[in-house]
């Protein structure tokens, strides 16, 4: 779960010193692919119960903002090019 969670920032500034929008496009690809992971990991831990129902809400509705943002961002950057 740590792995996921870190990995969305990491990939989102890795691919903000790319050169192109293109390659930038492909690192929030691979942050977006984290937080379905990071959402799965928090569902699994929920269901066995290794994280109380009230907290699982809390953090995937996090993860799902976060991923609208990395959508909004993606779209962005389509429109520029």
């Amino acid at each position: 779960m740590t792995r996921a969670a870190m990995s969305v920032p990491a990939n989102i500034v890795e691919g903000s010193s790319q050169l192109s929008a293109r390659e930038f496009s492909r690192f929030l690809r691979i942050a977006l692919n984290s937080t379905t992971e990071l959402e799965y990991h928090l569902l699994a831990a929920r269901d066995l119960a290794n994280l109380p129902s009230a907290d699982s809400v809390t953090l995937i509705a996090q993860v799902v903002e976060v991923r609208k943002m990395i959508y909004g961002l993606l779209q962005y950057l389509a429109s520029r090019n």
